[in-house]
């Protein structure tokens, strides 16, 4: 009887050993993007007095605000559309090598801080098809990382990570953001 149960413990000592030096050991690889581009988008706001030259407009706004003035000090309850020049450098003269299409909804009362979901759509000879993104912008952050989430034409599927920074602005008319694009899924 002690023969069995010395044998059987030998048995699952060796069945233990043998799973624990068979599971895979996991490596922490760094991954290197398949594709890193820049490009600035600028965002001129209407406020009522520009509308030749407005990319965006209010559409949405609490009952206490109106459509040509943000709201409060950290906007709270704005909805944006715009259509905005893409540039591959920060000035907006540059010729558009594409628009940056979509909406940002102001989402916190007491940060300034939004809620963005947007397309570049190229239609220049170097880039055709759009890129999507989706994400918190929390905007006092001197960076910040939203999620590329698919694309079409030369982007078809892709993913990966868009750092934003704020590059410029002029009081809540006008603001332009470096866009650093890494996909890490290309096609």
């Amino acid at each position: 009887m002690e023969a069995k149960r010395s044998l059987l413990a030998i048995f699952l000592l060796l069945s233990f050993l043998s799973i624990s030096t068979a599971a895979p050991t996991r490596k922490t690889r760094t991954r290197k993007p398949c594709k890193s581009m820049v490009f600035y988008f600028h965002d001129i706001i209407y406020n009522g007095h520009n509308a030749k030259n407005a990319t965006s407009a209010i559409v949405g706004s609490p009952q206490w605000g109106n459509k040509t003035i943000l709201t409060g000090q950290n906007h709270f309850g704005d909805l944006v559309v715009f259509d905005d020049p893409i540039t591959l450098d920060n000035n907006l003269h540059s010729k558009p090598v594409g628009r940056a299409q979509g909406f940002y909804i102001y989402d916190k009362k007491d940060i300034f801080t939004a809620w963005l979901g947007f397309s570049f759509v190229f239609n220049s000879t170097q880039h055709k098809g759009s890129i999507n993104f989706v994400g918190a912008d929390p905007l006092m952050n001197k960076t910040r990382d939203i999620s590329v989430i698919g694309g079409t034409g030369d982007f078809f599927m892709a993913r990966g990570v868009a750092t934003l920074m704020t590059d410029a602005f002029e009081g809540e008319v006008y603001f332009r953001l470096r866009t650093d694009i890494n996909l890490y899924e290309c096609w």
